[in-house]
């Protein structure tokens, strides 16, 4: 009994100084670490956390080997608020490529908040003759092999997300990878492929221009941008409501009481009026979430990427 009574005051004391702590914190400078993701939103987040709480939150971006340095280096910093990871799709899709990381992303992380989200545009070479998602579609089915999707380079979120499109249309379509984005748009936009996901930014000024033909965006709902344009659910892909997201994750260990601070604070900033507007401006949609609710979006997310990593056997050489 008096075992569990001292168990019970250590746990009481514990908490009581992790909301001693809470209150004061922050005290000095966040470092935000960054793997190969553009820095856009965090670094709008990071200078209004800054304005609003009188220190600095520094940007580090550690891009080496797409995003594991950094993921390591949060993964063993202190647990103590200081040291944030901008988490994205492209932490899940290491973790399901790579069995021998030097951290395990879902044990070594605890979620914070999502941010923003970037839905992707299902674009075709305007050459392409498909007015429609489901006219692509057949036309694959007819021509099995004969036409190519770029990838900005296997293993990363579109090229995954595009191999769950083709499985659910049971379609084959030939995979050219690239090294970067702007490499994959640029063969769409020549020919050389035909078809791509692109994700806003990159896809919706070549649709705007006329250069490149949207068949479907991959949001729950359609983009403001592209209003006339289906998602991929109103075509008949259903389970194919996936976007590209910026979140935020600490190391396992950071007080609840700072998590939950750290959550309220990024999430009053999303909704203000200027946040939005300049997040709009930069193809986000703008995804404030509580802890569980951002916890329950990266266990599905991981699970439908280490699915289609399996299943459809990609690797990375």
């Amino acid at each position: 009994m008096k075992f569990v009574l001292k168990m019970a005051a250590v746990l009481l004391m514990g908490a009581t100084c992790a909301a001693a702590v809470a209150q004061t914190y922050p005290t000095r400078p966040i470092r935000l670490l960054l793997g190969p993701s553009p820095d856009l939103l965090s670094r709008l987040v990071g200078q209004k956390l800054g304005e609003r709480w009188g220190q600095q939150v520094v940007i580090d971006q550690r891009p080496a080997a797409g995003g594991i340095i950094a993921g390591e280096t949060a993964a063993k910093s202190p647990p103590d608020g200081y040291t944030w990871l901008l988490s994205t799709a492209s932490f899940l899709t290491l973790a399901g490529l790579y069995p021998k990381l030097p951290y395990d992303f879902m044990r070594d992380f605890s979620p914070v908040t999502l941010m923003g989200t970037l839905p992707w545009v299902v674009v075709v070479n305007p050459a392409v003759p498909a007015k429609s998602l489901n006219e692509f579609v057949q036309l694959a089915r007819a021509k099995p092999g004969q036409f190519n999707y770029a990838n900005p380079g296997n293993g990363t979120s579109t090229h995954l997300v595009i191999e769950m499109f083709l499985n659910d249309a049971k379609i084959k379509v030939v995979n050219i990878p690239y090294k970067g984005v702007v490499a994959s748009i640029t063969d769409v936009l020549g020919g050389q492929a035909q078809m791509t996901f692109a994700i806003t930014q990159a896809g919706v000024p070549h649709v705007l221009s006329g250069k490149l033909r949207a068949l479907a965006v991959s949001s729950a709902k359609r983009l403001s941008a592209l209003p006339e344009v289906p998602t991929l659910a109103e075509s008949g892909f259903k389970d194919m409501d996936v976007v590209g997201w910026n979140g935020v994750h600490v190391p396992t260990g950071t007080p609840r009481a700072i998590i939950d601070q750290i959550n309220k604070a990024i999430n009053e900033v999303l909704l203000t009026r200027d946040m939005q507007e300049r997040m709009a401006a930069a193809g986000f949609e703008p995804a404030a979430t509580t802890v569980p609710e951002f916890d329950a979006y990266v266990k599905k997310d991981f699970a439908r990427y280490t699915k289609v990593i399996r299943e459809a056997h990609i690797h990375v050489d």
